[in-house]
């Protein structure tokens, strides 16, 4: 089986959890190269619904050896209430999951400085879920950052914490000398969390390299969604790290001549959580029975999503990033009630047509979408498996956007449930 990367091909949420665990089956090892607990994937597991928010998918398919790249952001607490779940639904990951070394941990102090940080943003913030992420990839890049493999060393992890608190109190103002952020006191609860997963924390680069080597199959997902990625998304409203798939070679140490096939996942319409540009959005009855229909709260958080018709040209933009040369559609269902359906076939930028994305984040503010309309198919999709099944009208909604992608789509997500899937042939 191929080496393949399964990428969010909007702003995230478009049902990536489901298309990696389905695709799952057929690979041997699935791993995770990128962001944090800040994002999760909902999957159904014997009539449990679980959430993994670092854990890979994966990990619910027996036999499967599951990874955490060096590329993500370790919060141990929630981890740690993760693999109590995985066990509470009887699944042992002991063995099977590895996390590596080298992969960055989230320390208490990043998430009260991402806390300051939105406040001090006033109207302008970015709208983060506030669990240190950004905060943990900035100390990364400023080499500041702590690491699974600095947690054995007390002396050194001490010394560093308390260098880090230091600069925190000197340059933001935050962590008064009132002993509420003590080196030792952060370094012991640190310890104490590390400790329960120091059998998972291994060298992952050289075990999928050794995969790889052996002809094994690898499934790479990450975390949010192509427009939320650091370099190609709507910054300063994005995440801080790499979504696309080129963060896939990185955030696990291996090479790009191991890939072989990059998969894009998107919504039947666009969603997106936090502030920021959004073209095609409804802020209208139509956007709140999208939300509704489409149970449109983040997994993380539960906050609403903003819901809006699809946009190509976002789409066309992710097929160009990332290389994908497969498309998911997710979600047909949620369109099923509706008379007529609405495709951004382009915007309308100061009279002139864009059909490609801009990268300012002023412009995309104020673009005004160029839009197709359909017409609706008025007849439930919930639960079909065939094309053939489909209604006409459906099958005309996802052939227009294949063609005007130049990209196949060869899935179709009509549900929550594994087995709700058209295979398109």
């Amino acid at each position: 089986m191929p080496n393949r990367i399964v990428v969010g091909a909007q702003w995230g949420d478009e049902g990536k959890g489901k298309i990696v665990d389905l695709l799952s089956e057929q690979a041997d090892i699935i791993a995770r190269y990128q962001g944090g607990a800040n994002a999760g994937h909902t999957v159904i597991y014997k009539n449990h619904k679980l959430v993994l928010h670092q854990i890979p998918c994966g990990i619910l398919r027996p036999k499967k050896i599951c990874v955490i790249g060096n590329g993500v952001v370790i919060d141990l607490p929630r981890l740690l209430e993760e693999l109590k779940a995985l066990k509470k639904v009887g699944v042992n990951p002991k063995g099977r999951l590895w996390i590596s070394q080298a992969a960055h941990v989230v320390m208490p102090y990043h998430q009260m400085r991402e806390k300051l940080d939105e406040e001090k943003r006033g109207k302008d913030k970015i709208g983060t879920t506030l669990r240190g992420i950004g905060p943990a990839y900035e100390d990364k890049t400023g080499r500041r950052g702590i690491r699974l493999g600095d947690l054995d060393d007390r002396k050194s992890l001490l010394a560093r914490i308390e260098n880090n608190l230091k600069y925190y109190r000197r340059s933001l103002g935050i962590f008064q000398q009132n002993g509420s952020a003590s080196a030792a006191k952060v370094a012991g609860r640190i310890m104490r969390q590390s400790g329960q997963i120091k059998s998972y924390i291994a060298d992952t680069s050289e075990i999928l390299h050794s995969a790889i080597q052996k002809g094994k199959s690898l499934l790479l997902e990450g975390a949010q969604g192509t427009l939320l990625d650091l370099d190609f998304g709507t910054y300063p409203y994005s995440t801080s790290s790499n979504t696309t798939s080129g963060g896939a070679c990185t955030g696990l140490g291996i090479g790009p001549t191991a890939i072989d096939e990059v998969i894009g996942v998107a919504k039947a319409y666009t969603t997106r959580v936090g502030n920021g540009p959004f073209p095609t959005e409804l802020e209208n009855s139509l956007g709140e029975y999208l939300r509704q229909a489409g149970e449109e709260y983040g997994a993380t958080t539960s906050r609403p999503r903003r819901c809006g018709w699809l946009d190509l040209v976002i789409l066309k933009y992710s097929v160009r990033i990332n290389g994908i040369s497969k498309l998911v559609i997710t979600k047909l269902d949620v369109l099923d009630q509706l008379p007529e359906i609405k495709i951004a076939t382009a915007y309308k930028l100061k009279g002139r047509i864009l059909k490609d994305f801009p990268q300012d984040a002023a412009d995309l503010e104020k673009v005004q979408p160029v839009y197709k309309t359909m017409p609706g198919w008025k007849s439930p999709t919930g639960g079909l498996t065939s094309w053939k099944k489909l209604p006409p009208n459906a099958q005309k909604y996802i052939r227009f956007v294949s063609a005007s992608l130049g990209v196949p789509v060869f899935l179709i997500s009509t549900g929550s449930r594994r087995e709700e899937i058209v295979r398109v042939r």
